[in-house]
Protein backbone atom coordinates (compact mmCIF):
# COMPACT_ATOMS: atom_id res chain seq x y z
CA UNK A 1 0.00 0.00 0.00
CA UNK A 2 1.20 3.11 -0.61
CA UNK A 3 2.11 6.14 1.95
CA UNK A 4 -0.18 9.37 2.40
CA UNK A 5 2.70 11.41 1.38
CA UNK A 6 2.86 9.11 -2.02
CA UNK A 7 -0.97 9.31 -2.17
CA UNK A 8 -1.43 12.58 -1.76
CA UNK A 9 0.83 13.50 -4.70
CA UNK A 10 -0.75 11.21 -6.61
CA UNK A 11 -4.08 12.50 -6.15
CA UNK A 12 -2.80 15.95 -6.91
CA UNK A 13 -1.95 14.42 -10.65
CA UNK A 14 -5.56 14.67 -11.17
CA UNK A 15 -6.80 17.20 -12.98
CA UNK A 16 -10.54 17.71 -11.31
CA UNK A 17 -11.82 21.23 -12.65
CA UNK A 18 -15.53 21.64 -11.02
CA UNK A 19 -15.97 23.85 -14.26
CA UNK A 20 -14.92 21.13 -16.66
CA UNK A 21 -18.38 19.95 -18.77
CA UNK A 22 -17.19 16.24 -19.28
CA UNK A 23 -15.80 15.82 -15.38
CA UNK A 24 -19.70 17.15 -14.37
CA UNK A 25 -20.96 14.25 -17.08
CA UNK A 26 -18.14 11.84 -15.30
CA UNK A 27 -20.43 12.21 -11.81
CA UNK A 28 -23.82 12.49 -13.30
CA UNK A 29 -24.91 9.14 -12.55
CA UNK A 30 -24.69 10.23 -8.80
CA UNK A 31 -25.67 13.70 -9.05
CA UNK A 32 -28.42 12.62 -11.31
CA UNK A 33 -29.80 9.88 -8.66
CA UNK A 34 -29.44 12.39 -5.72
CA UNK A 35 -31.28 15.17 -7.55
CA UNK A 36 -34.09 12.17 -7.78
CA UNK A 37 -34.13 10.82 -4.51
CA UNK A 38 -33.82 14.01 -2.59
CA UNK A 39 -34.84 16.81 -1.80
CA UNK A 40 -32.66 20.53 -1.23
CA UNK A 41 -33.54 19.88 2.43
CA UNK A 42 -31.81 16.84 2.79
CA UNK A 43 -28.40 16.84 4.12
CA UNK A 44 -25.63 15.17 2.33
CA UNK A 45 -22.06 14.14 2.49
CA UNK A 46 -19.14 14.36 -0.68
CA UNK A 47 -17.25 11.53 1.09
CA UNK A 48 -13.91 11.52 -0.71
CA UNK A 49 -14.31 14.68 -2.09
CA UNK A 50 -10.64 15.52 -3.22
CA UNK A 51 -9.29 18.08 -5.23
CA UNK A 52 -12.23 19.20 -7.22
CA UNK A 53 -15.16 18.62 -5.46
CA UNK A 54 -17.67 18.47 -8.30
CA UNK A 55 -20.50 16.70 -7.17
CA UNK A 56 -20.85 19.35 -4.07
CA UNK A 57 -20.75 22.15 -6.52
CA UNK A 58 -23.53 20.87 -9.13
CA UNK A 59 -25.89 19.79 -5.66
CA UNK A 60 -25.01 23.62 -4.27
CA UNK A 61 -26.35 24.74 -7.63
CA UNK A 62 -28.85 23.02 -7.24
CA UNK A 63 -30.18 24.44 -3.83
CA UNK A 64 -28.88 21.53 -1.96
CA UNK A 65 -26.78 21.90 1.23
CA UNK A 66 -23.78 18.79 1.46
CA UNK A 67 -20.26 18.33 3.79
CA UNK A 68 -17.27 17.89 1.89
CA UNK A 69 -14.96 15.50 4.16
CA UNK A 70 -11.49 14.19 2.24
CA UNK A 71 -8.41 12.92 4.64
CA UNK A 72 -6.46 15.05 2.13
CA UNK A 73 -8.32 17.82 1.43
CA UNK A 74 -11.39 18.62 3.40
CA UNK A 75 -9.98 17.27 6.39
CA UNK A 76 -13.30 18.22 8.74
CA UNK A 77 -13.36 15.62 10.89
CA UNK A 78 -16.53 17.05 12.82
CA UNK A 79 -18.41 16.20 9.77
CA UNK A 80 -17.94 12.39 10.21
CA UNK A 81 -20.28 12.62 14.24
CA UNK A 82 -22.90 14.32 12.30
CA UNK A 83 -25.68 12.16 9.93
CA UNK A 84 -26.55 12.26 6.63
CA UNK A 85 -29.75 11.39 4.51
CA UNK A 86 -27.28 10.69 1.32
CA UNK A 87 -23.58 10.04 0.97
CA UNK A 88 -21.89 10.26 -2.21
CA UNK A 89 -18.10 8.66 -3.09
CA UNK A 90 -17.19 9.25 -6.33
CA UNK A 91 -13.91 7.11 -7.17
CA UNK A 92 -13.25 6.56 -3.50
CA UNK A 93 -13.84 3.03 -2.45
CA UNK A 94 -11.50 1.71 -4.33
CA UNK A 95 -9.04 3.67 -2.13
CA UNK A 96 -9.56 2.50 1.11
CA UNK A 97 -7.22 1.02 3.23
CA UNK A 98 -9.42 -0.30 5.63
CA UNK A 99 -12.88 -1.24 4.18
CA UNK A 100 -14.39 -2.35 7.02
CA UNK A 101 -13.36 0.49 9.58
CA UNK A 102 -15.09 2.50 6.04
CA UNK A 103 -18.12 0.96 5.41
CA UNK A 104 -18.70 1.17 9.57
CA UNK A 105 -18.29 4.61 9.46
CA UNK A 106 -20.62 5.30 6.28
CA UNK A 107 -22.90 3.18 7.14
CA UNK A 108 -23.17 4.79 11.04
CA UNK A 109 -23.27 8.63 9.86
CA UNK A 110 -25.97 7.21 7.17
CA UNK A 111 -29.54 7.55 8.54
CA UNK A 112 -31.99 4.84 8.70
CA UNK A 113 -33.72 5.78 4.85
CA UNK A 114 -30.50 7.04 3.56
CA UNK A 115 -28.41 6.27 0.78
CA UNK A 116 -24.85 5.51 0.00
CA UNK A 117 -24.07 6.37 -3.98
CA UNK A 118 -20.39 4.68 -4.83
CA UNK A 119 -19.20 5.60 -7.74
CA UNK A 120 -16.38 2.43 -9.18
CA UNK A 121 -15.15 0.72 -11.38
CA UNK A 122 -16.44 -2.89 -10.40
CA UNK A 123 -14.20 -6.09 -11.84
CA UNK A 124 -16.63 -9.42 -13.58
CA UNK A 125 -15.00 -12.86 -13.71
CA UNK A 126 -15.74 -12.18 -17.99
CA UNK A 127 -12.46 -9.59 -17.25
CA UNK A 128 -8.69 -9.91 -17.75
CA UNK A 129 -7.39 -8.84 -14.52
CA UNK A 130 -3.59 -8.70 -16.20
CA UNK A 131 -5.40 -6.01 -18.81
CA UNK A 132 -7.38 -4.23 -16.64
CA UNK A 133 -6.22 -0.47 -16.37
CA UNK A 134 -8.09 -0.21 -13.15
CA UNK A 135 -5.06 -2.05 -11.10
CA UNK A 136 -2.28 -0.03 -12.32
CA UNK A 137 -3.69 2.55 -10.25
CA UNK A 138 -1.00 2.25 -7.17
CA UNK A 139 -3.65 4.05 -4.87
CA UNK A 140 -6.04 1.53 -5.88
CA UNK A 141 -5.75 -0.70 -2.72
CA UNK A 142 -9.66 -2.52 -2.70
CA UNK A 143 -11.36 -3.71 -5.87
CA UNK A 144 -15.13 -5.00 -6.29
CA UNK A 145 -16.79 -6.98 -7.81
CA UNK A 146 -21.02 -7.62 -7.12
CA UNK A 147 -20.21 -10.20 -4.68
CA UNK A 148 -18.58 -7.82 -2.80
CA UNK A 149 -21.27 -5.31 -2.23
CA UNK A 150 -23.52 -8.24 -1.84
CA UNK A 151 -21.36 -8.89 1.06
CA UNK A 152 -21.24 -4.88 1.95
CA UNK A 153 -24.75 -5.05 2.10
CA UNK A 154 -25.60 -8.02 4.20
CA UNK A 155 -22.83 -7.20 6.71
CA UNK A 156 -23.18 -3.39 7.21
CA UNK A 157 -26.84 -3.16 8.02
CA UNK A 158 -28.06 -2.11 4.48
CA UNK A 159 -31.22 -3.47 3.01
CA UNK A 160 -30.84 -2.91 -0.72
CA UNK A 161 -28.47 -2.92 -3.60
CA UNK A 162 -28.52 -1.48 -6.97
CA UNK A 163 -25.65 -1.82 -9.56
CA UNK A 164 -25.93 0.36 -12.78
CA UNK A 165 -22.87 0.56 -14.71
CA UNK A 166 -19.97 2.44 -12.11
CA UNK A 167 -22.75 2.93 -9.60
CA UNK A 168 -23.72 1.46 -7.29
CA UNK A 169 -26.16 2.00 -4.66
CA UNK A 170 -27.08 1.00 -0.85
CA UNK A 171 -29.94 2.11 1.06
CA UNK A 172 -29.89 1.52 4.59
Amino acid sequence: MPDQETEKSRYLLHENDITNVNYQEFVSPITNSIIIDFKSHHKGLDFGAGTGPVISKILTDNGYSIGQYDPFFHNNKELLDKKYDYIACCEVIEHFHFPNKEFTLLNRILNKGGKLYCMTESFSASMDFEKWYYKNDPTHVFFYQERTFQFIKQNFGFNELTMKGRLTMLAK
